[in-house]
C-alpha cells in the first residue's frame, strides 16, 4: 500500500469508449401526406362492386341466350331450305365473234322446298339471274309465295335475248369453242333472295342466296344432245 501511496488516482490505462448511442428511429414519410383519404377508397370500392355487376349480368345473359338456342333447336329443328333444278332446256346461246354479244334463249324448271315440320318460309324477293364464265347475262324477278312445313312449289323461268360480255378474254372464247363442240354449256344460276321465316309470331328475315352450275346441253328441234340435262342440287348460303 505504502508503495501506491505517491500516486495521484489518475488513471493511465487505455481510453474507454464512449457510450454508445440508441439509434434514432427514420420514420418515412407516407404518401398523401401520411393520412387515409376515405372518399378514395369508397370510391374505389364502389367501382370495383359496379363492375363486378356488369360482368355477372353479362355472363348470365350469355347463358340464357345459351339456353333459349338450344331450346330452340331442340324444339323446332330448324333445316336450310332445299332448292333443285328440275331441267333447263337451251335453244340457242351464239357468242359472236366482233363484239362478244350473246345471243340466249334459256328455260329453267326449279323445285323450292321447305324441308322443316314447325317453320313456314315467306319469299317476299327472288330475284335469278343467268351468268356465264362470272357474268350476268339475264335477271328475272320470278313471283313470290308462302311456302308451308314440309311442302315444295314448282317454279319456272325464261331467260331470252342478248347481252354484251365485255370481259371476255381470249381463254373465255377457247372455252366457249369447246362447249359449243361438245354440245354442252356451263351456265350458273344464282338466286338472291329475301325470305321471312314463320315460328310461332315472329318473323325473323334474311337474306340469303342459291347457287347452281349447271351443265345445260343444247336443244335443236326438241332433242337434247348428251343425254340430256341432269337434275342438280344447287347450294343455299345465309
Amino acid at each position: 500500500m505504502s508503495d501506491q501511496a505517491h500516486l495521484n488516482g489518475a488513471y493511465y490505462g487505455p481510453s474507454i469508449p464512449p457510450p454508445a448511442r440508441k439509434p434514432r428511429s427514420y420514420h418515412r414519410p407516407s404518401r398523401g401526406g401520411g393520412s387515409c383519404n376515405p372518399f378514395s377508397w369508397c370510391f374505389s370500392c364502389i367501382c370495383g362492386c359496379v363492375f363486378n355487376l356488369i360482368f355477372q349480368i353479362l355472363i348470365t345473359i350469355l347463358v340464357i341466350l345459351g339456353i333459349v338456342v338450344l331450346v330452340f333447336w331442340l324444339v323446332f329443328r330448324p333445316n336450310a331450305p332445299k332448292f333443285h333444278v328440275n331441267e333447263a332446256v337451251l335453244t340457242q346461246f351464239t357468242l359472236s365473234n366482233d363484239n362478244n354479244t350473246l345471243y340466249y334463249d334459256l328455260a329453267v324448271n326449279m323445285t323450292f322446298r321447305n324441308p322443316n315440320r314447325r317453320i313456314g318460309i315467306y319469299y317476299d324477293r327472288i330475284e335469278a339471274n343467268a351468268e356465264y364464265h362470272d357474268q350476268r347475262f339475264a335477271t328475272q324477278n320470278l313471283d313470290t309465295f308462302y311456302l308451308g312445313h314440309k311442302k315444295e312449289k314448282d317454279v319456272g323461268a325464261v331467260f331470252r335475248g342478248e347481252r354484251v360480255l365485255a370481259n371476255l378474254d381470249g381463254r373465255d372464247r377457247s372455252d366457249y369453242n369447246s362447249e359449243r363442240t361438245g354440245g354442252v354449256y356451263n351456265v350458273d344460276l344464282k338466286l338472291k333472295l329475301r325470305m321471312r321465316l314463320k315460328v310461332w309470331w315472329a318473323k325473323p328475315k334474311f337474306k340469303p342466296h342459291f347457287e347452281c352450275d349447271l351443265r345445260v346441253p343444247m336443244s335443236s328441234g326438241g332433242a337434247v344432245s348428251s343425254g340430256g340435262f341432269q337434275r342438280t342440287k344447287c347450294d343455299f348460303d345465309w
